[in-house]
């Protein structure tokens, strides 16, 4: 094999998936880029020679089926998978209708499940590849506002952690990122929907919420061009790591939450310890 590797990324008609997509592609590599609207994938990323655009809604497992068929006919193989598309249902648990939380699981968790299914056939046949995960912060650690998003994140993460094991004696590897705040299209009306208020006690911390969110929209610090250049970066690596902290506010969100995970280990550990059959209590 050479250097030059087939790439295949969801969600590449916007925001972080057209910056992978032209990171890729200016490494040399060959892009399978998807997204609901072809033409307007092509359009944002640009003409290229080793460019296809394929139809694919995450959630639809058809389309990923065919998406996959359509990328392996035009170039015999998928090398790297890339799991990106995504949106934002955002407020708080109790305003979130049920259709709104089922949605955000279906794209975010289900959808990189169809994508990752129909890959990964291809992957074990040749043998090689490598399972690129777009995960979040909000799936190391919870936060207000978030219930639906960090439920599919933290989802996202527990599957890949299982998957990987499954799939490594294939030479199948695995690779979470998670970004902290990064200047994507993720906050804009077109990405993100906020539940509808409707609990009197919560009016006021939803207002302030929203009009921070809002207002951060295009002001967050995370340079998403960077980031996927890291991407390909890491890529390239015989052993990508199993996560990468993507932003300084990631790599604080890690830390955070493993201290807090250790202390929480510790604060009863003479009980935790003394739970097993045929101990004195």
């Amino acid at each position: 094999m050479t250097d030059k590797k087939i790439w295949f990324i969801t969600g590449a008609g916007r925001g972080l998936g057209v910056d992978i997509a032209r990171a890729a592609l200016a490494a040399g590599h060959a892009v399978v880029a998807t997204g609901r609207d072809p033409v307007k994938v092509a359009a944002a990323i640009g003409d290229h020679a080793d460019l296809l655009s394929v139809k694919l809604d995450v959630p639809r497992p058809d389309d990923a089926q065919a998406a996959v068929e359509a990328a392996v006919a035009k170039f015999g193989r998928i090398d790297v998978l890339v799991n990106n598309a995504g949106n934002f249902y955002a407020g708080f648990f109790e305003e979130l209708n049920p259709e709104q939380v089922r949605h955000q699981i279906e794209t975010l968790l289900f959808g990189p499940m169809n994508v990752a299914r129909a890959a990964l056939p291809a992957m074990r046949r040749q043998r090689s590849g490598l399972l690129l995960t777009i995960s979040s912060t909000a799936g190391i650690a919870g936060g207000m506002f978030c219930t639906a998003y960090a439920a599919a994140k933290f989802g996202v993460e527990g599957w890949i952690e299982s998957l990987a094991p499954e799939v490594a004696p294939f030479g199948i590897r695995t690779m979470l990122v998670e970004p902290g705040f990064f200047r994507t299209e993720l906050l804009t009306a077109g990405s993100t929907t906020f539940a509808e208020p409707n609990i009197d006690d919560d009016a006021e911390r939803t207002r302030e919420t929203v009009a921070a969110w809002s207002g951060m929209s295009g002001k967050q610090g995370g340079d998403p061009a960077k980031l996927a250049d890291a991407i390909v970066r890491l890529a390239a690596l015989d052993e990508p790591s199993a996560r990468f902290a993507a932003g300084a506010d990631a790599v604080q969100t890690f830390e955070a939450k493993a201290n807090a995970l250790l202390a929480q280990a510790r604060a009863h550990r003479d009980l935790s310890s003394s739970l097993a059959h045929g101990e004195t209590r």
